[in-house]
């Protein structure tokens, strides 16, 4: 038997996102409510340099209260393909455009109550660009070599899921 959906209601419409609730019998035949997070869906990139320099950037996230080291991402717009929400975000956040770009996969960072995808990109051959941030985004744009990064995952500086996610499959390719 697989999970049934009996009843579904939207409670919030956000900016970003929608939260419904779904009464839902699952497979054991249990019947519970589930928030879900409906989420359109993210970009995110690992830009980099020439000198094997990853563009992370340093960023205030309000829901944790502090900057994170992250690389950089977006949320897909309506009608836009996550391929052409990496190349719009890349040069908004960054400053950069990328000539080369390689599909690395892509990760469900919460799916316990969310079905938000975030697509994962590698950007090459750099060129700067004219970056333009939203009003909400506090960042900082730091290039950093490569093993610093994967350094900072070790030892606990960067906790960010998607930067993680993305690092550990750039560092796949023995890049």
């Amino acid at each position: 038997m697989h999970p049934h959906v009996n009843q579904r209601r939207t409670i919030r419409h956000g900016r970003v996102f929608e939260i419904t609730v779904e009464n839902v019998t699952l497979a054991n035949g249990v019947t519970i409510d589930l928030e879900i997070i409906r989420h359109p869906g993210a970009a995110a990139i690992v830009p980099l340099l020439e000198d094997r320099r990853v563009v992370m950037l340093k960023q205030y996230r309000h829901a944790v209260g502090r900057y994170m080291w992250e690389i950089p991402a977006g949320t897909v717009d309506r009608q836009e393909s996550p391929m052409a929400c990496a190349r719009r975000e890349l040069v908004e956040e960054t400053g950069y455009s990328a000539a080369v770009w390689e599909t690395l996969g892509a990760v469900q960072p919460v799916p316990g109550y969310s079905d938000e995808t975030i697509h994962l990109f590698l950007a090459r051959d750099l060129t700067p660009a004219r970056q333009h941030l939203d009003a909400d985004e506090i960042l900082e744009v730091h290039p950093l070599p490569l093993d610093e990064v994967v350094a900072m995952i070790a030892d606990g500086r960067i906790q960010d899921a998607k930067t993680i996610a993305a690092m550990f499959l750039v560092q796949q390719r023995r890049i």
